[in-house]
C-alpha cells in the first residue's frame, strides 16, 4: 500500500525554557496536522520519539500525555525510544501502521527538553545509550567515542583535521538559511580547529549543541491533495548494530547504516546515485564523514576530501547533504532529531524549502541512535 507524508512541522530548535516536553511534541503536531489539513480525530495512531524524557524529567506515559495535548481520540499512543534515532523509529512504526491497513492516518512526533537540565546531567544521559555494563563503566562518553572514530578514520584513510572542519564549515553555511536552526552564523576551518578542545581530534564546534524542540510528520494511503507536490514514502527501513565500543569491530563504518540504507534502496527501487538531497546524521563532524560512505554517498576513505572540495553542498555537484544545516547548525534535540530531517526532504521535495535544491524529486534521511545501536534510512519521492 502506498504511503504519503501529507504534513509536517517543526518547532525552532535551541533553548525553549519556556516549554516541556510535552508542550513541545503538541506544538509540533498541531502545525502537522494544521499543514495536512488533517482534524485531530481523524488520527488512527500515534508514536511519539523521546530519548531522555524518563531520566532527566522523570515523566512517564508521555505518548498518551502528548496525544491528549493533541485532543485524539482514544487511539493507541505508543513511546518509542531508540536513543538518538527515536524520531526515526516512530516514523517507521508510522509508516508501517499505514502499510499494514492498521491506519489510514498516523501521525509521528520526536521532543526532547535538554537545556533546562544541567550540562554533566545531560551527558550521563546521553550516555545511557551505551552499553552500562561496558562503556558506562570505563567513563566513556559520546564526544570521546566519536573522537575514537575520527582517530580510526585517520589512521585508516588519512582524513585530516582540517577535512572533518570543513564539514562543519559546510553545515554551518547551509544553517544560515534556515529560520528553525539553532546556530545560523558561519565559521571559517580556522574558528573550529581554534575551538576549545573536546576529546581529541574534536573541538568544541565539531560537536551537535544540546537542544530543545520537536518535530512531527502526518501520513496517509490517502494521496494528499493540499500540498504543492505529494511526497510518498519510498523506503523507511530500520537496523540495530553494535551499543557497545566493546562489540565494534571497525570504528570507521557503522554496520546498522550500512543494513538499512541497503534495504532501503532496494525497497524504493533506488542507488544512492539517483539521489539529489540528504539529510543525515551528523551529532558530529566526522560522523558525516562516515555516514556518507556508508551511505554510498562518496566512496570508501575519500568522503572527506570529497567534502572539503564542494562535493555535497550547493551550486558544485549534483548533491546536497544536510541543506538544513544538519545537527551541527540545526541543533540536537536527540529525540526530535528524525524527524526534522524529514521536515527537510518534504520541503524539498516540494519545492518550498528556505534553500531549496533545483530539481529535488528523490531525497533520503538517515537517523542514528547510540554508536550505531539504531539505524533508520527513509527515503521519499516526489510522487
Amino acid at each position: 500500500m502506498n504511503v504519503y507524508v501529507a504534513g509536517t512541522a517543526m518547532t525552532t530548535f535551541g533553548r525553549h525554557p519556556e516549554a516541556n516536553t510535552v508542550e513541545l511534541a503538541v506544538e509540533a503536531g498541531r502545525a502537522a496536522l494544521e499543514e495536512a489539513g488533517v482534524q485531530p480525530e481523524d488520527v488512527d495512531t500515534v508514536y511519539v520519539g523521546n530519548f531522555l524524557g524518563q531520566s532527566l524529567h522523570h515523566q512517564g506515559v508521555l505518548a498518551s500525555l502528548v496525544a491528549r495535548g493533541l485532543g485524539l481520540p482514544f487511539v493507541p499512543a505508543t513511546a518509542v525510544e531508540g536513543a538518538c534515532a527515536s524520531a526515526g523509529i516512530a516514523l517507521r512504526h508510522a509508516v508501517m501502521s499505514c502499510r499494514v491497513g492498521d491506519a489510514r492516518v498516523a501521525l509521528a512526533i520526536g521532543t526532547e527538553q535538554l537545556t533546562a537540565s544541567p550540562v554533566p546531567e545531560v551527558t550521563r544521559g546521553l550516555a545511557e545509550a551505551m552499553d552500562r555494563e561496558t562503556d558506562g563503566a570505563t567513563g566513556l562518553t559520546f564526544p570521546g567515542f566519536f573522537g575514537l572514530v575520527a582517530q580510526a578514520h585517520e589512521t585508516r584513510y588519512g582524513t585530516t583535521r582540517e577535512q572533518t572542519a570543513s564539514v562543519v564549515v559546510k553545515n554551518r553555511r547551509h544553517g544560515r538559511h534556515n529560520p528553525l536552526a539553532m546556530f545560523r552564523e558561519e565559521v571559517t576551518v580556522d574558528d573550529v580547529l581554534g575551538s576549545r578542545p573536546i576529546a581529541d581530534p574534536l573541538r568544541l564546534y565539531d560537536c551537535s549543541p544540546i537542544s530543545d524542540g520537536a518535530a512531527a510528520a502526518v501520513v496517509t494511503v490517502d494521496r494528499p491533495t493540499t500540498a504543492q507536490s505529494a511526497v510518498e514514502v519510498l523506503a523507511c527501513e530500520q537496523a540495530s548494530g553494535p551499543a557497545s565500543i566493546s562489540d565494534i569491530e571497525d570504528l570507521t563504518s557503522f554496520p546498522a547504516t550500512t543494513s538499512a540504507s541497503t534495504c532501503a534502496y532496494a525497497r524504493a527501487g533506488i542507488t544512492a546515485a539517483d539521489l539529489q538531497v540528504v539529510e543525515l546524521h551528523d551529532c558530529f563532524s566526522v560522523a558525516e564523514i562516515v555516514d556518507c560512505e556508508d551511505l554510498g554517498l562518496l566512496p570508501r576513505g575519500e568522503a572527506g576530501a570529497a567534502i572539503t572540495d564542494g562535493a555535497t553542498t550547493f551550486d558544485v555537484g549534483k548533491l546536497v547533504v544536510n541543506p538544513s544545516g544538519g545537527l551541527l547548525s540545526r541543533g540536537h534535540p536527540v529525540g526530535a532529531t528524525g524527524l526534522a530531517q524529514i521536515h527537510e526532504i518534504t520541503a524539498q521535495l516540494r519545492g518550498t524549502a528556505a534553500q531549496q535544491v533545483e530539481g529535488a524529486e528523490l531525497g533520503m534521511a538517515h537517523n542514528l541512535g547510540g554508536c550505531g545501536a539504531s539505524a533508520t534510512v527513509t527515503i521519499l519521492g516526489r510522487a
